[in-house]
């Protein structure tokens, strides 16, 4: 056989002529006339169309996946994205561990809720505090948040014009009615992280269940209801004098910008959304002519 295709692709391009005889010799003897460089053509689109196919079977079908070492780049693209997710799950589940401790100690009376300290310890997601400075690592807090400490300045105490505050009263009065102070939360829940201008969280963290209403304190005006990063679903409401009440981690929110709303009136159901959120809580803030104010103070109780 060897010697065979030796002599016939000797010259490719010459004409060869090739009879078949069966060993019998009882058949008629068959011929053919064959050019050795057609052969070889075909050969090798034969082999170009096997290619060819191999090729879009492997990169369209799921074939590809048995070929070892194909998909390498891809795993281990996946392995480094499973892994920033396995240590964005350990920091949650760690903060959740502190939040439930912290719940536990405050509803056995192992904690003072009045103690910043150890309020602090508990429920800080900001990290260590020295004393004076913004947390390491937190987000950018006010240079000015000695100006919120309470009890923060009024708007009395600022160069305006009396005829110019007159003026604002009357409007605000004329639309909405003054807020009336001492008032109810807007849920009923346990008190577990305090006012702290210092460290950037200007308001109060109340601990309830998920879907429970939230109130407005007071009449107003909506005039932010959406979906913050850190806040999750918020809504703020501005009240008569200057006053607005902002509610944050909400799941669900019930009025939009522009409607008016009434004391007591629901504005939106209670949930944990946003990402600095370490469980079921409505985060409620209190502010006056720019100044936050802190809420325990207004409150009937809490």
């Amino acid at each position: 056989m060897r010697s065979f295709f030796s002599e016939f692709f000797h010259d490719v391009g010459r004409v060869n002529r090739v009879i078949f005889i069966d060993d019998e010799g009882t058949g008629e003897p068959r011929q053919y006339r064959i050019r050795p460089v057609r052969v070889l053509g075909r050969l090798f689109g034969i082999a170009f169309l096997l290619v060819a196919v191999t090729a879009v079977a492997i990169f369209f079908t799921p074939i590809r996946e048995f070929i070892p070492g194909y998909g390498t780049e891809e795993l281990r693209r996946n392995a480094r994205l499973n892994a920033l997710r396995l240590a964005a799950l350990e920091d949650s589940v760690k903060a959740q561990s502190n939040y439930a401790e912290h719940m536990r100690k405050l509803i056995t009376g192992q904690l003072d809720v009045e103690d910043p300290d150890e309020s602090e310890r508990g429920m800080a997601i900001y990290g260590d505090v020295a004393e004076g400075q913004p947390p390491v690592g937190s987000r950018p807090v006010s240079a000015n948040w000695t100006d919120h400490a309470q009890p923060a300045a009024e708007i009395d105490v600022l160069p305006v014009a009396t005829s110019s505050r007159e003026i604002l009263d009357d409007v605000s009065e004329k639309y909405l009615t003054t807020l009336r102070f001492p008032t109810v939360p807007p849920v009923q829940g346990f008190n577990t992280r305090g006012f702290e201008p210092r460290i950037g969280h200007y308001g109060v963290d109340i601990a309830v269940e998920e879907g429970s209403v939230v109130r407005s304190v007071g009449d107003g005006y909506v005039i932010f209801a959406d979906w913050t990063y850190e806040g999750g679903h918020a809504i703020a409401i501005q009240h008569a004098r200057g006053y607005i009440s902002v509610y944050k981690h909400n799941q669900r929110l019930l009025k939009n910008v522009g409607d008016r709303v009434r004391e007591r009136e629901p504005i939106a159901h209670s949930g944990n959304s946003g990402e600095i959120s370490t469980g079921p809580h409505l985060h409620f803030e209190l502010w006056q002519n720019g100044l936050a104010q802190d809420p325990n103070l207004f409150f009937l109780s809490l």
